[in-house]
């Protein structure tokens, strides 16, 4: 056992985990892992509920109650996912309240059948906002063309955001702009603005998946020497990036209205390829102001084996550059990827929502009470 992931803290990265189920809440685990490991907070997403779900632990009393009043499983699903919701929020509501509201929080995503559409989502996101409510609920919005204008609006509205599926810098410049706006918009509503927060969740591990895709076919050693640079190299931009919205004239003044900082998410931090050490997502990506949310083997391998050494972004922007500029020069083309990356990610979490659909109505129509 080392102290890693206590250092992390200290550090100034926050420790978020990437997981939710009804038996990690009702079995005590979530708790412990606030005690034990550090953790002030959690993100979900529909991939990991279409699991938890089907994976039945816990549910079998909710979904006969909700069988036995012949809700639509679209009802069903929100009714189970926003009780877990409430529920963990409830458990890191100490965490919030100890942070000044920075952490302690759980996230909840709209519907991502949703993503294209700005309108159903600003509506999703208010209506997600009131069914769990709690303070500490971060509503997740995708970071798409048609997200960023929804982003401003929820914002603007007073609801805290997990800004989620980001690949790219440009994209991630737009979404810092979004949340700007809405600050912006919020303090002409007369909205206290110290009371909203949002992260911006960056995805890391998914872009060397592609790009080492692209470069293990190409083959050459030239290629394979940029395996497992470009992730790290695309976020450490992005913190350069953050860093420079953050110290502009436009942030100051909303900073002297009680404003937060939007913060880096790093997300997406399993690693994928078994060559890379476990836990490089983790420690290559330390900085100030940074949250990390972690799949729970990440978060004990960090635990176990992480090396933490301090700052690990700030001075490495030039390097960065450079390892993005190499790839770019093999002719794998940046803004290709960063596109795909967006697409398969609102794809992936589609479908695990209609799982979720279908899992939860096979589930209804096995506990519907007989007629009489």
């Amino acid at each position: 056992m080392t102290d890693a992931l206590k250092r992390l803290s200290e550090e100034g990265v926050a420790i978020w985990l990437d997981d939710l189920s009804r038996k990690r809440i009702t079995s005590g685990n979530l708790a412990e892992l606030l005690d034990e490991q550090h953790v002030v907070g959690v993100t979900t997403n529909p991939t990991i509920f279409q699991k938890a779900i089907s994976g039945g632990d816990g549910y079998e009393q909710q979904l006969t109650d909700l069988a036995a009043r012949k809700v639509s499983v679209e009802e069903a699903v929100r009714m189970i996912t926003t009780a877990d919701v409430r529920d963990a929020a409830d458990i890191l509501h100490p965490v919030f309240e100890a942070t000044g509201g920075q952490d302690g929080r759980v996230s909840i995503e709209v519907d991502p059948r949703l993503a294209h559409h700005t309108r159903a989502t600003v509506a999703e996101a208010k209506q997600l906002a009131w069914l769990v409510d709690r303070p500490n609920t971060l509503i997740k919005i995708p970071a798409t063309e048609a997200g960023l204008p929804a982003i401003t609006e929820v914002i603007g509205n007073g609801i805290s955001v997990n800004v989620t599926l980001i690949f790219s810098l440009e994209r991630y410049r737009k979404v810092m702009d979004a949340y700007l706006s809405g600050l912006e918009q919020a303090r002409e509503r007369g909205l206290d603005l110290s009371l909203i927060h949002s992260v911006a969740s960056f995805f890391v591990s998914r872009v060397d998946t592609e790009i080492d895709k692209r470069i293990d076919a190409l083959g050459t050693d030239e290629a394979k020497a940029l395996r497992g640079k470009a992730a790290i190299a695309n976020a450490r931009l992005a913190y350069q990036a953050y860093e420079e919205v953050f110290s502009s004239d436009r942030w100051s003044a909303l900073e002297n209205a009680g404003a937060n900082k939007q913060r880096p998410l790093w997300a997406s931090t399993g690693v994928k390829d078994p060559a890379y050490q476990d836990t490089m997502y983790v420690t290559d990506l330390v900085a100030p102001n940074t949250v990390n949310t972690m799949p729970e083997a990440t978060l004990l391998a960090t635990e176990d084996h992480g090396q933490i050494t301090g700052d690990a972004v700030r001075g490495t922007y030039e390097q960065a550059r450079a390892d993005l500029d190499a790839v770019e020069a093999l002719g794998i083309k940046y803004d290709d990827v960063v596109r795909l990356l967006e697409d398969e990610g609102v794809e992936k979490f589609e479908a695990s929502w209609v799982d979720l659909l279908k899992s939860t109505e096979a589930e209804l129509k096995r506990l519907a009470p007989s007629e009489g």
